[in-house]
Formats: structure tokens, C-alpha cells, sequence
């Protein structure tokens, strides 16, 4: 896998960097960050690439594949929650619950999720999924995805061949942490459900899909 990840890097430079890294982010599961390593590498050993070019290429793909990502859950992963939500238990309440904790915390899902392996694959649809508000998804998602390009190309660029030893590391330290942020959740949720329910339905009074409008109407006016 990495073999082939080093050639198609040697053979089409900044697009298969774009492309990896676009694609992942879209909610597609493969190595983009891998590819943003191999090329970082290449660019260290040979100078054929430019570390600025690479970090930029990078930025712009994860930003441009997450905001589709987005779209695609704001528009088909809402429809299909509201539509055969109900047969796993996710009624309009939970919705509604969903959207409360994106709304509160999504910010710093979207950021920091760039970090972790699962969440840099789905968290822009789940935002979108959960009706997060556009602009503040771009805020958090271009940070997110300006300062992991950054910090990842520049790692593998200066550590060299020691970077996968410490992206095997990151990525475990990542994997655990979403485990247990997953089952922290979950506990919280199944002893808070109703109080959740509660604020996000003052959050969110009547229908969803009229709250979705009625927040989303400022936007259309401008």
C-alpha cells in the first residue's frame, strides 16, 4: 500500500495529493493523510515537490472535500434521517438533539476531528447531517484543515523516514481517544437523553425542518 502510495506521489505529484486528500475528506475511506505523508517525504529527499505548494494543496482539498461532505449530509443524510430515522430510534426529539450538540460543540468536533482517522472521513457529513450552521462549519473546518496540512506536511518533511513511526503512534493515540470519547458518550447520552431533549426542544420549538428554515432564512437574505 505504501509502495504504491510513493509512486503514484512520484508520478502525479500535487494531484495525487489533491485527489487523496480531497476524496477522504468527502467521506471516501482512503489514505489521504498517507499520500500527504509520502509526498512530504518525496519533497524532503529529492525537492522535486514544494513543502508550500504541498501544505496549500493539501488545505485547499481537505476544505473542499469536507464542505461537499457537508452538503451531501445537509441535504441526502438529513433526508434519510428524517425518513428511516425512526426505525433505529431516532425520532424528531433526537434530532433535535443532534442538532443542539452540533450546534454547541460541533465547532470543536469539526476542528480537532481533522486529527483523528474516523472523524477526518465523517465528521464534515455529520455536521451537515445535523444541520450545523454552514458558515461556522467553514470557520472551524478551514482551521482544522489549514493547521493538520501544516503540521503534518512540515512533520514528514523534516522528520523524514521517523514520521511513520510517529504518525503509527498519532494514529493509535487517535484511535483510542475516539473509542473513548464514543462510550463517554454514549453513557452521557443515555442519562441525559430526556434533559437533552428538553433544551433542544426550547432550542428548537416545533417541527425541525421549520427551525432549520427559520435559521437559515437571514443567510438567504444577504
Amino acid at each position: 500500500m505504501t509502495a504504491t502510495i510513493a509512486q503514484l506521489v512520484q508520478t502525479y505529484g500535487y494531484w495525487a495529493v489533491f485527489l487523496a486528500v480531497g476524496l477522504e475528506s468527502l467521506g471516501v475511506p482512503i489514505p489521504g493523510e498517507t499520500t500527504l505523508i509520502a509526498a512530504a517525504l518525496f519533497a524532503g529527499a529529492t525537492h522535486r515537490l514544494s513543502l508550500v505548494y504541498l501544505v496549500a494543496v493539501a488545505s485547499v482539498a481537505a476544505i473542499a472535500g469536507d464542505n461537499l461532505g457537508y452538503l451531501l449530509g445537509r441535504g441526502g443524510g438529513y433526508r434519510l434521517l428524517r425518513r428511516y430515522g425512526h426505525r433505529a430510534g431516532v425520532d424528531e426529539a433526537k434530532l433535535k438533539v443532534g442538532r443542539y450538540l452540533f450546534d454547541r460543540h460541533g465547532g470543536g468536533v469539526v476542528c480537532t476531528g481533522r486529527f483523528i482517522t474516523v472523524l477526518r472521513t465523517y465528521a464534515a457529513f455529520l455536521a451537515g447531517a445535523n444541520l450545523m450552521s454552514w458558515r461556522r462549519f467553514l470557520l472551524y473546518n478551514a482551521a482544522g484543515g489549514i493547521l493538520w496540512a501544516a503540521l503534518v506536511g512540515a512533520g514528514a518533511y523534516l522528520l523524514g523516514a521517523a514520521v511513520h513511526r510517529v504518525s503509527t503512534v498519532v494514529t493509535v493515540a487517535g484511535g483510542v481517544l475516539l473509542v473513548v470519547i464514543v462510550v463517554a458518550l454514549i453513557f452521557y447520552l443515555r442519562r441525559h437523553m430526556k434533559r437533552l431533549e428538553r433544551k433542544a426542544e426550547q432550542a428548537y420549538p416545533g417541527p425541525l425542518d421549520d427551525a432549520n428554515a427559520a435559521s437559515s432564512a437571514p443567510a438567504n437574505r444577504q
